[in-house]
């Protein structure tokens, strides 16, 4: 069968982090279901599996990863209140980290099988993305190793500072979660947590190293030309569906 090299882009804007979550899964799980149908099917009657790349922000919320520690959330519930913030175990790699306003969140739904299926190749992949993007900035970005995803100061690691988290869940090599790129994010809400569990090293963002806000759909159309020239995709415009 003939890989789809098709990627459709959703922008879902400012959503809530559960109703997120929940489209996520039904597409993620929609396309798990047609690589069934295409196992039994004969092979001229198998359908090309799509690809999805979702954008958006989230109100205020800390999301803990399947091997992150609940003590690395710093606040209690009534904390949590006060901040207006939410808090969520998921089923993603990685520890504990924040969504909110101002940040650009990628939600990547693809079929490594119409790309290639190395887990690793996919992370460092995202990785580049973001470090290109950071590029057009002006800015020089990274990776540390042993640790995912994107930095300033790597090399020399005096002041070490993660601009972007990522965390990704991968079945049958469909992929989803993704990354969290600040951009214009509000950092105290950082302080309430143990970032991916690193206590040692700051977190910035796009607005702080510039020292101004930038637009968000100005960097989000530089991310998606970076991300669809690594892959070797097309990336459309879907028309958005429903989804509750």
């Amino acid at each position: 069968m003939q890989k789809n090299t098709e990627i459709k882009f959703e922008h879902l804007g400012l959503v809530d982090y559960k109703e997120a979550w929940e489209y996520q899964e039904k597409v993620f799980n929609s396309i798990l279901d047609l690589k069934v149908q295409n196992r039994k099917a004969e092979a001229g009657a198998q359908q090309p599996t799509p690809n999805y790349l979702l954008f958006c922000s989230h109100p205020h919320v800390y999301t803990l990863g399947k091997s992150g520690h609940e003590e690395h959330l710093l606040l209690n519930e009534e904390g949590l209140k006060e901040k207006e913030a939410t808090y969520y175990k998921i089923n993603r790699g990685g520890d504990i980290t924040y969504h909110g306003p101002g940040q650009i969140v990628g939600y990547p739904i693809l079929d490594l099988e119409n790309f290639f299926t190395d887990i690793h190749k996919y992370l460092r992949y995202l990785e580049e993305a973001i470090i290109l993007t950071l590029q057009d900035y002006g800015i020089t970005a990274g990776r540390i190793p042993g640790l995912t995803g994107v930095w300033l100061d790597h090399e020399a690691q005096r002041n070490p500072r993660k601009i972007c988290a990522m965390g990704v869940k991968c079945s049958r090599w469909v992929t989803m979660h993704g990354f969290a790129f600040n951009i214009n994010t509000n950092l105290d809400y950082f302080n309430n947590i143990v970032p991916c569990g690193i206590s040692d090293k700051q977190v910035t963002s796009l607005a702080k190293e510039l020292g101004h806000e930038v637009p968000l759909a100005e960097v989000e159309e530089k991310l998606q030309k970076h991300l669809a020239a690594l892959f070797g995709a097309t990336i459309t415009t879907a028309v958005h569906e429903e989804r509750h």
